[in-house]
């Protein structure tokens, strides 16, 4: 069996399923980490501060002696927030405010251990076509945008919206490969 090299602070299967594409063996750790924005917070500062909350709590929960990847991804429009749906009257808010425009995809990756942190923000821009209600109604009842920030998933129906991409198309999915990658060879290398 491979040695486990760390954590994952995440329930996310996407975020699960990026990580083993990187070819890294580990374990993920659930956290319960409250998702409230603050008054005053700026999009960039809430999603950082997200994912360094998630890893810390990861290190809590761990023995401490690997790295804990902490990862949080939003959806920006307006400086505007948008998270995942409450119901579908929610989600069609989202999708109407992302129909026919721009938006940014903010995803913030953190690798922890007790004497280490180190913090990467991903900021993608996305454009979407414009979206019908009826559009937006099918997708709701397909089951995607319900667990989605944003109400909705690039890698699948969701992906037929998207006009373009200029950024990392694995930020948006929620774990943006080069930057973790880069971060986890970073902290694999000062434990050897």
């Amino acid at each position: 069996m491979p040695t486990l090299q760390l954590y994952l602070a995440s329930g996310s299967p996407r975020r699960k399923e990026l990580l083993t594409q990187l070819g890294y063996t580990f374990e993920r750790i659930v956290v319960d980490v409250e998702e409230q924005h603050q008054l005053g917070e700026l999009p960039a500062d809430y999603v950082q501060r997200l994912s360094k909350e998630k890893a810390t709590a990861g290190v809590a929960a761990s023995d401490g002696l690997l790295p804990v990847l902490g990862a949080d991804t939003i959806v920006v429009v307006d400086e505007t927030i948008l998270e995942k749906p409450q119901d579908f009257a929610d989600a069609k808010r989202m999708l109407s405010l992302l129909s026919g425009r721009q938006h940014q995809v903010m995803t913030s990756v953190t690798l922890a251990t007790p004497m280490r942190q180190q913090t990467t923000l991903v900021i993608t821009n996305v454009w979407f076509k414009t979206l019908s209600d009826k559009e937006i109604e099918a997708y709701w009842h397909s089951g995607e945008p319900q667990d989605k920030a944003g109400s909705y998933g690039i890698q699948g129906i969701g992906g037929k919206f998207i006009e373009r991409i200029d950024g990392s198309y694995y930020a948006v999915v929620g774990l943006p490969l080069v930057e973790t990658d880069i971060m986890v060879q970073d902290f694999l290398s000062l434990s050897i």
